[in-house]
């Protein structure tokens, strides 16, 4: 009986597509483990919670930090997903010769309003693989932030959960809290 295998594109296989217009340019895909995944439209919550996100860590950065949203992250030859709110090494380039890879991010954040399931089963364990210090998953439906650190080859070692009335504090800048409260308050 013949093994049915799976073709993984890789992220060249990927760029090379949307030169050719197999993905047209205003598509809203990823690339993870090979496959391209069409991504939700971004919604006024998740939008808010992004631009509420990405003004906090603005605000605060003071040189430490360059922050990024809804940008490529090269994780590998097969995968480059588009995580919802990076804060990175500064680079002189501002990361215009090459997309960042999981050793220049400090903290990756994922709003995970309607794709809950997928960034804990699918987006979280390539993040850990890749070897991402730090990831959130912040949950408007639950009123959570879920904190993974200590990647490992599976996901994550450690998992926290913080809820309203809590803070949550990005390993490398503890002085940078995101109140549960105020960032989910609608």
């Amino acid at each position: 009986m013949p093994v049915l295998t799976e073709h993984r594109f890789s992220v060249q296989d990927y760029y090379r597509m949307a030169e050719a217009g197999v993905l047209r340019p205003d598509a809203r895909v990823e690339l993870l483990e090979g496959r391209i995944i069409d991504m939700s439209p971004i919604g006024p919550l998740h939008g808010g919670l992004v631009n509420r996100l990405s003004r906090l860590f603005n605000r605060v950065a003071r040189g430490r930090w360059l922050v990024t949203t809804q940008n490529p992250l090269h994780l590998d030859d097969h995968s480059e997903p588009e995580p919802d709110v990076m804060l990175l090494k500064p680079s002189p380039d501002d990361y215009t010769r090459r997309h960042p890879r999981p050793e220049d991010v400090f903290l990756l954040i994922e709003v995970s309003d309607s794709t809950l399931e997928y960034d804990r089963e699918e987006k979280l364990p390539a993040y850990g693989r890749a070897g991402v210090v730090e990831v959130w998953l912040v949950n408007p439906q639950e009123a959570v932030i879920e904190v993974y650190r200590e990647p490992h080859f599976t996901g994550y070692a450690s998992k926290l959960v913080l809820h309203t009335g809590e803070e949550a504090r990005p390993t490398a800048f503890p002085d940078a809290a995101v109140n549960v409260s105020e960032l989910l308050a609608r």
